[in-house]
């Protein structure tokens, strides 16, 4: 008899990672603790469940025959797990929303607001490009701008960024919004890894071949270079706006507007916590809706330039 979740817990995961250090990653454990469980696991089932192969851990047919037993184990202990943060009938509690870098700026600009009336909750903010897992409770909130094709997701859409070009002022003063000049500006982009990110795909029809002088993976980072006055580059109006160092150097980009939507489990839209936030959320979004679409600053007396692939 298998006594031990946390053991089969540990063979899924490297199942579905395929290397100690993924499967220790996502159980937040070491490397030998899962070797240890591995080990005990094949003990008890007198089986090898993987072989080791060069680049990767292989389930064996034995593992195969038990993988869909342990992931329907696994569905029904993340059901379970969701279902209890609800029994309690509590507001107090974590309440954890997982956004990127430029939606968590957003909301650290507005966080003591938003915390005002609702000192119990305790407010965590985890920042990744990949979305969390709400199944299993990565988080209990996802604000993203595209919405997963998944039924146990419930979405809202919250609103949208604008986006246009900024820059330092010495930029702006020696730019006319055209094509021409704006081609022949220094650009602060995103690397060839993150094209999906807003503005990325007109940037890369403005510029042709060349590539900006500064890339990088990181929304924050890039704002940072164009403060510095290292380019030019697409920031989410907001923020530029916001920063007496830039100028909105164009009108807003319709290409590069960003959706931003909030979705959460079907499992935990009723819990307090979680409808105190995402309540919080949506007051938010709808208050600061001439912050996000940019109309908070005159827009520039020019045109966007239409560009064409």
């Amino acid at each position: 008899m298998i006594g031990d979740w946390d053991n089969l817990r540990t063979f899924l995961a490297l199942a579905e990672e395929g290397s100690l250090t993924a499967a220790a990653k996502r159980l937040r454990v070491s490397h030998p603790t899962i070797a240890r469980r591995i080990k005990t696991l094949e003990e008890e089932l007198g089986t090898r469940l993987f072989d080791r192969l060069p680049d990767r851990f292989q389930p064996t047919e034995p593992a195969l025959e038990l993988l869909h037993d342990v992931k329907e184990m696994e569905r029904a202990s993340q059901s379970i797990d969701r279902r209890s943060a609800g029994l309690s009938g509590s507001h107090l509690g974590t309440v954890r929303i997982s956004v990127d870098e430029i939606t968590a700026d957003f909301l650290g600009r507005h966080l003591a607001a938003m915390r005002a009336n609702h000192q119990c909750i305790e407010f965590e903010i985890v920042v990744a490009h990949i979305s969390a897992n709400l199944s299993r409770r990565e988080a209990d909130l996802l604000v993203r701008s595209r919405v997963p094709d998944l039924a146990s997701l419930v979405g809202r859409k919250l609103g949208a960024f604008a986006y246009a070009v900024y820059g330092t002022a010495e930029f702006a003063a020696g730019c006319d919004g055209s094509t021409i000049a704006l081609k022949e500006l220094p650009w602060v982009g995103f690397d060839d890894e993150h094209q999906y990110m807003p503005g990325q795909a007109w940037q890369t029809t403005l510029l042709g071949n060349r590539r900006p002088a500064v890339r990088t993976n990181n929304g924050i980072v890039l704002a940072n270079a164009v403060r510095g006055g290292n380019g030019v580059g697409i920031l989410p109006c907001f923020l530029g706006d916001a920063d007496p160092l830039l100028s909105r150097i164009t009108p807003i980009l319709d290409e590069a507007r960003a959706e931003q939507w909030l979705l959460v489990h079907s499992d935990l839209r009723h819990v307090p916590r979680v409808r105190i936030v995402i309540d919080v959320l949506v007051d938010l979004f709808r208050r600061s809706r001439a912050e996000i679409e940019g109309e908070t600053v005159p827009v520039p007396l020019r045109e966007v330039p239409r560009l064409t692939a």
